[in-house]
């Protein structure tokens, strides 16, 4: 079943997630929810259990053939770096250019508790750095220089 996205402006982004230390039936449960509700739209390429308001480090993701989910992520770094836009499910509609690594080594467990390794370049790279901050509390806007953070921001958030 699909779950509503929390949007920007919901406190719950900014915990920082808790590891996951019961691989049972309702961590299962939540990864199949993610995956589904990721799935739902168009142009979604990663989803974070706290962007669905539970508060465990677990992400999905799927672009360009590959896809899978990682519990209790680790990620590795290159040095180097590239500007593309990014986007987030938690502010539908709004782009933005970010310099993130261009090449990832993601370690975790999978829902079942076995050891997975995700080595991968350019937007899927992208998609685990940005789904992986949203587990630290961290959104994408928090990489922008403030002035761009504000413009960012006053796209992002409803008018009030």
């Amino acid at each position: 079943m699909t779950e509503p996205i929390r949007m920007f402006d919901d406190p719950v982004l900014r915990t920082v997630a808790a590891p996951v230390r019961d691989f049972d039936r309702e961590l299962r449960r939540l990864v199949k929810s993610l995956t589904l509700t990721m799935r739902a739209g168009a142009g979604r390429a990663g989803l974070a259990a706290p962007q669905l308001g539970v508060p465990l480090r677990v992400l999905v993701y799927s672009y360009d053939g590959a896809s899978g989910h990682l519990v209790n992520p680790r990620l590795e770094l290159s040095q180097r770096r590239i500007t593309a836009d990014e986007a987030c499910l938690s502010a539908p509609g709004v782009w933005w250019p970010l310099e993130r690594s261009y090449m990832v080594t993601a370690r975790g467990r999978d829902m079942f508790g076995k050891p997975v390794t995700v080595r991968a370049l350019g937007v899927l790279a992208r998609v685990l750095q940005h789904e992986a901050d949203h587990l630290d509390g961290v959104l994408f806007s928090d990489h922008l220089e403030a002035s761009e953070r504000e413009r960012f921001l006053a796209a992002a958030l409803p008018s009030e």
